[in-house]
């Protein structure tokens, strides 16, 4: 299975028609290249904001509330696109104020999954940034979910929820685990990787990380990113030595590509060199606090 990962610059839309055109070349072109997963950023979804006008992106509460506005039409484009080339979609993610959790009132940061046959995966992060909680106000959404399909079975964790490894251990039985970001520097961009490139270790699967790129000046939000898309695995049998699969250059805009076999997620947990998925239970019992032990 060929894998499509993007880095995704953000746009000024000056219509609708232009976010039909650049989705549809986006999804033909990785489609002509031969991938079956398409995977589209986190926030990828906010140059719908400019659809509203630049006064509107700029501002960070009424970007969030045009966004959403606009993600049923985005849906519906993406549920075409993926029915028409015959392929998964994730789409970029992007504020929801729709099918809020229970005592949710504010926007949540929400991925969604698209089935060429026409089915619908929702996923909203689970742990805010320092940007998001503090500044912006996106709470956290919904349950992790763990979607079944014909490419496997496959998780999603929201840029920042893929550095944390209870969320990762909550889809140990994906075989794909997608980690749409965007990072404004380096080091957020590396953090995200390295926690992508954990949960691949952990979990001894596939994890295809997409990246924002470039510059958005009318939002305060998405304003500078920086980053690339990558695909990570185990550094272990069937499996590069480094666990890339695949790496874009940094801030270069396009689709990166990358190759899995299921077989070989399915090998590599049943007789890998090491077995961390199925010793993460040799943790139990001694992951207690350490005793403090002077050397003075």
């Amino acid at each position: 299975m060929k894998i499509a990962t993007a880095s995704y610059p953000l746009d000024v839309l000056p219509d609708w028609a232009a976010y039909e055109d650049k989705l549809t070349r986006w999804v033909a072109e990785a489609e002509a290249y031969g991938a079956k997963l398409l995977v589209f950023p986190e926030y990828g979804a906010m140059e719908l904001a400019t659809l509203a006008g630049l006064d509107v992106a700029a501002d960070l509460e009424a970007s969030l509330h045009a966004v959403a506005d606009r993600l049923a039409d985005a849906d519906a484009l993406h549920a075409h696109l993926a029915e028409q080339f015959g392929v998964h979609i994730l789409a970029g993610s992007g504020p929801a104020t729709t099918a809020l959790p229970k005592g949710v009132t504010r926007p949540v940061n929400r991925a969604r999954l698209f089935a060429p046959g026409g089915a619908v995966g929702v996923q909203d992060k689970q742990i805010m940034t320092r940007f998001e909680a503090e500044t912006w106000d996106v709470v956290p959404g919904g349950p992790l979910q763990l979607f079944e399909t014909t490419l496997g079975k496959i998780g999603i964790l929201i840029c920042y929820d893929s550095e944390f490894p209870l969320l990762g251990r909550a889809l140990m039985d994906a075989d794909l685990i997608l980690v749409p970001s965007v990072t404004e520097a380096l080091t957020g961009y590396s953090r995200v990787r390295i926690g992508a490139q954990a949960r691949a270790l952990e979990n001894q699967c596939v994890t295809v990380m997409a990246s924002v790129v470039g510059a958005a000046p009318w939002s305060e939000a998405v304003d500078i990113s920086v980053g690339a898309g990558g695909i990570f695995g185990p550094p272990d049998v069937g499996f590069p030595d480094t666990g890339v699969i695949a790496l874009g250059q940094m801030n270069e805009p396009g689709w990166v590509y990358g190759d899995v076999e299921l077989d070989a997620i399915a090998h590599v947990r049943a007789d890998g060199g090491v077995l961390n998925r199925r010793d993460w239970q040799a943790q139990m019992g001694r992951d207690d606090r350490a005793v403090v032990t002077s050397l003075t």
